[in-house]
């Protein structure tokens, strides 16, 4: 549990660096988003990943696309693989995965 809670502290960090580096708008919309409940914070979403994947959170982006938020969210694999997930920010569904050996990080 306190592994986790580093995790998402450290994954908090480089979202919101992300964040700041892109536009001031683009992020202010992210926020009115998830406090209105029309999208999924970024800790549900980290949460949900994890417990069905393995792999340590390397890298986190939100963006717009086809009008609607995603997350894309890369792991690091117990091999040394890098996974990225793209996630629908409000309803939480994996949109697409990219990398190699993807099946051997799913978790049992």
């Amino acid at each position: 549990m306190k592994k986790r809670s580093l995790v998402l502290a450290a994954t908090a960090g480089i979202w919101a660096a992300t964040a700041l580096a892109d536009d001031a708008a683009d992020w202010r919309a992210l926020y009115e988003e998830v406090q209105a409940g029309r999208i999924q914070p970024l800790e549900t979403i980290l949460d949900t990943l994890t417990d069905d994947w393995l792999g340590e959170v390397i890298k986190v982006e939100a963006e717009r696309e086809d009008g609607r938020w995603v997350y894309e969210i890369e792991l690091l694999g117990p091999r040394g693989q890098v996974v990225e997930f793209e996630i629908d920010a409000a309803s939480g569904e994996i949109l697409e995965m990219e990398g190699r050996d993807i099946r051997g990080m799913r978790r049992p």
